[in-house]
């Protein structure tokens, strides 16, 4: 089976320079995957003639006259840029000429559009993002929401907990993987009252609800995924990159201090260079909006080539995984019980 990917190459701090040489990298790298570069023809053109790539086969170009900047309003992209790459991006999986697409484009906007355009899975109100996380395990950590949705009912991380496990069961083939809500501490007590009622519906649910966990389980790989509100998420995300960043710059720093130090970094290459490739942010750019009809995946908006291209591959590897139709099948099996208390949403109107 041939994937098809749509790759919003406006969006993003870096826009062009930075998706189209991703995504050229990767369609040379990978024999069954057909990729549409979406956005302004001329400026795509042009960084596809710099490449030397202007007639690949499984290359091609829809044009797309705006932009979604990076500071637009959610309403300026739903209401006033129809026309914009992000939105001709969704439009095209939306008509199945693609199956997922990848944008490194403003955040709120993306969650927008797509819920407009792709609408939202029977017995989900509100999509999230997730992403993985590396731990002491050698393995990886699903986290979600991320950043979707920044005030939950306990209803919303119960749905978060089905789209995680129907994530990494598609992914990572485990049938049952373990889930754990992120609270402040391991005892039922602790918490909010969401975090409490969340519990409780964890509990009752047929998934396997480890428990409680806390920040340090996320990296401790205690469990397979780990479920809280956007605003914690994405508060824990970006201090783990801060984190990752920072450790990296002081290791650096110190080995190049002294001509002594400098000497025993020599010594020490293989080892300094595993780290940097086990703590590098950038390998684990590319996190999925789960709750759609279709399948999106949001890249940082200030990746490089590097890390948009592991964007495009967490997007190709949801495809060929089939995470939508476990995804889907998922929340047939459970609707009725995220039906329960179901919170009213909106969608705007155009």
């Amino acid at each position: 089976m041939t994937v098809t990917l749509t790759i919003d190459c406006m969006g993003g701090d870096h826009g062009p320079s930075v998706t189209v040489p991703a995504a050229v990298h990767f369609v040379q790298s990978t024999d069954d995957v057909e990729l549409v570069l979406v956005g302004q023809q001329e400026a795509i053109n042009a960084q596809l003639a710099k490449l030397r790539v202007t007639d690949h086969p499984r290359l091609s170009v829809v044009n797309a006259t705006e932009v979604v900047a990076m500071d637009d309003s959610v309403e300026t992209a739903l209401r006033k840029k129809k026309d914009s790459s992000m939105r001709v991006a969704l439009n095209l999986v939306k008509e199945a000429r693609a199956q997922a697409c990848v944008s490194a484009g403003n955040t709120g906007a993306l969650m927008a559009v797509s819920r407009y355009v792709l609408k939202t899975l029977p017995g989900i109100e509100r999509p999230a993002i997730a992403t993985v996380l590396p731990n002491e395990k050698g393995g990886y950590t699903t986290m979600l929401d991320l950043g979707a949705n920044v005030d939950c009912e306990p209803t919303h991380l119960l749905q978060f907990a089905e789209m995680g496990h129907a994530l990494v069961a598609a992914v990572d083939g485990k049938d049952r993987p373990s889930i754990g809500l992120l609270n402040i501490g391991e005892e039922v007590i602790k918490g909010n009252d969401v975090i409490k009622q969340a519990g409780e519906l964890l509990r009752a649910s047929t998934l396997n609800f480890y428990g409680n966990v806390e920040g340090n389980d996320i990296y401790r790989g205690t469990t397979d995924i780990v479920v809280c509100d956007g605003f914690v998420g994405n508060v824990a995300l970006k201090t783990s990159e801060g984190l990752a960043q920072m450790l990296g710059d002081m290791i650096r720093e110190e080995f190049t201090r002294t001509w002594w130090t400098k000497v025993i970094a020599v010594i020490a290459l293989p080892i300094l260079t595993r780290f940097k490739h086990r703590v590098d942010h950038r390998r684990y750019n590319g996190a999925a909006l789960l709750g759609l009809r279709a399948l999106v995946i949001k890249s940082h908006g200030s990746a490089d080539a590097y890390s948009f291209e592991w964007a495009i591959k967490r997007g190709y590897d949801a495809v060929r995984n089939g995470v939508l139709d476990r995804l889907s099948s998922a929340m047939q099996e459970n609707q009725t019980q995220l039906q329960d208390n179901k919170p009213v949403s909106a969608i705007p109107a155009l």
